[in-house]
């Protein structure tokens, strides 16, 4: 399962209805995100939350890539909650660190 997976069964367990919004873009063969930086939106009353889905081992360089990221601004000024959302695997058991970058 990808990070990608594990975390819309973790969102969608936590009451989110969620949906992945990167494109597969064919012929240039890349993945591209939402704003530059969104796998995944999720909501639920009063929240709207896009999510970047990684291993543990590349949180900070997507924290980074978000900071950076053109459109950043609009979206947290439309009020849209960022996180990053980082797993590995401990003792036999899936574990995700989440950092909020809003």
């Amino acid at each position: 399962m990808s990070p990608t997976q594990r975390t819309l069964k973790k969102l969608r367990d936590d009451g989110y209805v969620a949906e992945v919004v990167e494109k597969w873009i064919p012929g240039a063969n890349i993945r591209r995100d939402l704003f530059g930086f969104i796998d995944v939106l999720a909501i639920k009353p009063g929240e709207i939350l896009g999510v970047q889905c990684t291993s543990r081992g590349h949180v900070r360089n997507r924290c980074n890539k978000i900071a950076e990221a053109e459109l950043v601004g609009n979206v947290r000024e439309a009020n849209i909650k960022i996180e990053v959302w980082g797993w590995d695997k401990k003792d036999n058991r899936w574990r995700v660190k989440i950092v909020d970058c809003s």
